[in-house]
């Protein structure tokens, strides 16, 4: 099962610190975990939950920062229409959560860090990650080619309804499909179809 969806920065931003990180859209799958017992508020709950993402966020971003770091790349700015070659040098991993650090559980975070955008999917520890790893990517490829995420002027809030119909359809209720390739061709004309509109 995935915890939850995350779209965020992970390059220094003008409105952001130097080690800050934002969290564009978010979606979390199943319910509020850890909140069952406690007496919080709606507004608590969403506060708690908000913090967490962001712990999460800051994390990749970090994780991002030291492969790029590593990797010695210099960090070239696509222009829209190159979103496949931006998400081919994309960089990515996969960071263990210890339980506690922010889930009640041990998780993993799957990443991919294209330009100044971080893709993750934080997942149960016992999932199949190169499956999970599958749907990120195609997630991040419809993102960057259908919604023009890496253009100036990019607002992925507005376009936060088209994102929850792609993870509707490629990842139903936070579970991983096994998908062959005629299912995979369907969902992946289906996403197309909607995303034109």
């Amino acid at each position: 099962m995935v915890h939850c969806f995350l779209i965020h920065t992970v390059c220094p931003v003008h409105a952001l610190g130097a080690g800050e990180s934002r969290v564009l859209y978010s979606r979390v799958f199943g319910p509020d975990e850890g909140f069952q017992d406690e007496e919080l508020g709606p507004e608590e709950r969403r506060l708690l939950q908000k913090e967490k993402l962001l712990v999460v966020a800051r994390q990749v971003r970090s994780a991002v920062a030291l492969s790029r770091e590593a990797s010695g790349r210099v960090l070239v700015e696509t222009v829209p229409g190159e979103e496949v070659v931006a998400l081919q040098e994309a960089d990515s991993g996969v960071l263990r959560l210890r339980a506690g650090d922010p889930f009640s559980g041990e998780t993993s975070a799957l990443w991919l860090g294209v330009q100044s955008l971080g893709f993750t999917l934080v997942c149960e520890p016992h999932e199949n990650l190169v499956l999970a790893e599958g749907i990120l990517r195609g997630l991040t490829r419809h993102c960057l080619e259908h919604l023009r995420m890496l253009g100036p002027g990019s607002e992925v809030l507005l376009k936060s309804d088209r994102i929850d119909v792609l993870l509707s359809r490629l990842l139903p209720h936070g579970q991983l499909l096994f998908l062959n390739h005629r299912f995979a061709q369907s969902l992946e004309k289906e996403a197309a179809v909607y995303m034109a509109k």
